[in-house]
């Protein structure tokens, strides 16, 4: 690929974003009636597997079912908290003790309970009884509201919990599917506050590029993330995934302790979970300076730059996944061995439904499904070498119009990357 500054092809429209001051007690976004269409969205899918209801373990399934939440990074390893969803009935809340009062004003949520913990930190010795006193709860719930259907939908489940439903006669089906079914389709209000979210996203991302100079650390330039997002009402991030100089390659090391050093790419992916939930994942790397980049730099960096634009170019309603995969942008061969896990892939309240995997990963690990208009994608790029110094991450985020797709990441690339230093 030639060092000059790749062509500019037009760019998808950009969905506007909220005030920065906005939070979760204003009126715009229409928080009750997003909540609404959620939990509509999963009613129907409920109906369309033909189950009593669906129990959720999963605190991001729980906050798109009902919009509650409550300890959700801890209750991902504590099985502490958990929602019923009758097909026809209740929404019932079994919340953490002492907790009864966080989802009050919530209209999707009937009824509250104490929530019964069987998992072992809690129960110790006693998971087995805790269990069968757990199960009899919710059979109760799916005999009450089921009309004669025993069969419910889980998510997640410990595996004491399972056994003694099955033997109460309650027939089990897999619920992260409809969820993630249901979660495809973003209403206007979830588009908003994706864009809302995104704005403190890369209000974080500019303090990491303010914060880049040599003799910072991966950490101290990773912290600004954080500090930024908890500091306008987001949430938490996923991973930890920034490294600098010959730590971007390969990809998925995590910050650490080295000093950045001048001359050398930082590379990072956000992986953010900013206000109202809402996951904003995007990818940048920037070049710590004084200096220019060098030519392999900038070689590394346009490939990736141009794969971005070509597959972005490819989004529209209608298209299928395998037909995605077969025109995707094509790889130089030598950086293939370390191409990403996939070329796009679904977010909302997090990295979700659909994974769309390279052509010749398709077989292996991809699926057929078609685009939507609704949906919101991340269009992902990875760009090392095998035996290369330096690896380019870069990932935008798209909503899917009715005609193509319009951007929800705003932030610049480098164009000290982009351009042929003479």
């Amino acid at each position: 690929m030639p060092e000059d500054q790749p062509s500019q092809e037009p760019s998808p429209p950009i969905v506007p974003s909220l005030p920065m001051g906005l939070s979760e007690s204003e009126a715009r976004p229409d928080l009750r009636r997003m909540r609404g269409w959620r939990l509509e969205r999963v009613r129907a899918e409920l109906r369309a597997l033909d189950v009593a209801g669906l129990l959720l373990f999963d605190p991001i399934n729980i906050r798109y079912a009902c919009g509650s939440r409550n300890m959700a990074v801890w209750t991902l390893h504590n099985a502490a908290r958990y929602l019923f969803v009758a097909t026809d009935g209740p929404v019932v809340l079994f919340d953490f003790h002492g907790c009864e009062h966080l989802s009050e004003g919530l209209e999707t949520i009937d009824e509250v309970r104490l929530a019964r913990g069987f998992y072992f930190y809690a129960s110790g010795p006693h998971v087995q009884p805790r269990a069968r006193a757990w199960a009899a709860e919710i059979a109760e719930l799916v005999t009450r509201h089921g009309g004669g259907n025993r069969r419910l939908a889980l998510d997640h489940c410990d595996p004491p919990g399972a056994a003694a439903l099955a033997a109460l006669g309650i027939e089990l089906f897999e619920g992260q599917g409809p969820m993630e079914m249901a979660r495809r389709i973003k209403s206007p209000d979830e588009l908003a506050c994706m864009a809302h979210a995104m704005a403190v996203c890369e209000a974080g991302m500019a303090a990491m590029r303010d914060r880049l100079e040599p003799g910072v650390t991966e950490n101290q330039v990773w912290a600004e993330l954080h500090r930024v997002n908890a500091a306008l009402g987001g949430e938490w991030i996923e991973t930890r995934l920034l490294s600098s100089g010959p730590r971007t390659n390969p990809w998925f090391q995590e910050c650490g302790e080295r000093v950045i050093r001048a001359g050398e790419l930082v590379s990072f992916d956000t992986d953010l979970i900013g206000p109202f939930g809402m996951c904003c994942d995007v990818s940048r790397s920037f070049f710590c300076g004084p200096g220019r980049p060098n030519p392999e730099q900038r070689r590394l960096y346009g490939i990736a730059w141009e794969q971005i634009h070509h597959n972005l170019a490819l989004l529209r309603p209608g298209v299928g996944f395998r037909e995605l995969a077969e025109r995707a942008f094509p790889l130089p061969e030598s950086c293939r061995p370390r191409r990403y896990s996939v070329v796009f892939h679904g977010v909302g309240l997090c990295d979700e439904y659909p994974h769309l995997a390279y052509a010749e990963d398709f077989d292996a690990h991809g699926y057929d499904g078609v685009v939507e208009a609704g949906m919101t994608l991340c269009v992902e790029s990875y760009v090392g070498e095998v035996g290369g110094r330096e690896g380019v991450k870069l990932e935008q985020q798209v909503a899917i119009t009715e005609t193509g797709c319009a951007l929800l990441s705003t932030f610049p690339f480098e164009e000290a990357l982009l351009q042929r230093w003479v």
